[in-house]
């Protein structure tokens, strides 16, 4: 076990608890000695964690402490880097670029021992082969987060073209394709546009009229995935 979980473990009781716990119900949460627990308490407090309390009292972790990168545990770190390494082989490159810097960005600040653990992984992403996009998803997820709508030419499974206004509220990242997850103004329902079938893409200035987490949370309890336009 890296020394970092044991305190990833104690910051994640503590906040559990809204008034003052004692040191002793601490170590037995944790399965660690009295001097143990002070001794993390201190370390946690060095790295900015404000804790208040002392031996006989009690401690309470004040709000606002963020994790640093180094309170990571192995299971968490690795799934990082999994994701990493999967977003990277995705066709849209800013995302892949994205997140090969977030995760340098979440190394360099790394002990030595987790940053070899991040170095040396054995979880590989194997090779695959997406259908090509024909636009930029970049540009697609940029109108999610800001609900504007799109004006797209889109052909369908039997090669029937359209021009479609929708409101684009998720996209849906599989092996081989990429799908706009919107409500489409022409049909008047939710549809699933995939992203290698829109030969052509202009974003709006007009926002659309219901805030995209509702649309959202409609999709999910309507349906889900369940067909492709």
């Amino acid at each position: 076990m890296s020394r970092s979980e044991p305190l990833l473990h104690l910051i994640q009781i503590m906040r559990r608890h809204r008034r003052p716990v004692s040191g002793k119900v601490l170590a037995d949460e944790t399965g660690i000695s009295i001097r143990t627990l002070y001794r993390d308490i201190a370390s946690l407090q060095a790295q900015g964690a404000h804790i208040e309390g002392e031996p006989g009292i009690g401690y309470m972790l004040r709000p606002g402490f963020m994790l640093p990168p180094l309170m990571f545990s192995e299971d968490e770190l690795e799934a990082l880097v999994l994701g990493s390494r999967w977003v990277t082989k995705q066709p849209d490159i800013r995302l892949a670029v994205a997140a090969r810097d977030a995760l340098g960005k979440i190394v360099a600040v790394l002990p030595d021992d987790l940053r070899n653990d991040v170095d040396t992984s054995a979880l590989l992403v194997g090779p695959h082969s997406p259908a090509p996009d024909t636009i930029d998803l970049a540009a697609v997820r940029k109108a999610i987060r800001s609900e504007r709508k799109l004006n797209i030419t889109y052909r369908d499974g039997n090669g029937t073209q359209s021009r479609r206004l929708i409101w684009p509220f998720a996209l849906g990242f599989f092996d081989r394709v990429r799908v706009i997850v919107a409500w489409c103004e022409l049909r008047q329902d939710n549809r699933h546009f995939r992203a290698d079938r829109i030969s052509a893409l202009e974003t709006t200035d007009t926002r659309y009229p219901r805030r995209r987490h509702t649309l959202l949370k409609q999709w999910r309890e309507a349906e889900g995935i369940k067909s492709l336009d």
